[in-house]
């Protein structure tokens, strides 16, 4: 997975665990990866749209768009990224 961040830094694999596609098929939208006080989290797209500089992690028909400036700091995405009152147990 490669994308253009306007860095000289290669983009690395970004893996995924197998709970959040599960996650991410259950729920049937496009999230984000975003930067928030506690670190980078996962919302909905309808929550923190994308934007054209992200990178993107296809999930079936899903997408998880990586913010560019998390995509260099992150080597997976897990649950600990979405917020509880998303209603994961």
């Amino acid at each position: 997975m490669h994308t253009d961040i306007g860095d000289s830094h290669p983009v690395h694999e970004i893996t995924l665990t197998d709970e959040v596609r599960s996650f991410v098929r259950e729920r049937k939208c496009d999230f984000r990866i975003c930067t928030s006080c506690g670190g980078p989290i996962l919302l909905p797209t309808t929550v923190k749209p994308p934007k054209s500089s992200d990178m993107e992690i296809y999930v079936d028909d899903q997408i998880i768009y990586v913010s560019v400036f998390q995509a260099r700091y992150i080597d997976h995405i897990h649950m600990g990224m979405i917020p509880r009152f998303f209603g994961y147990e």
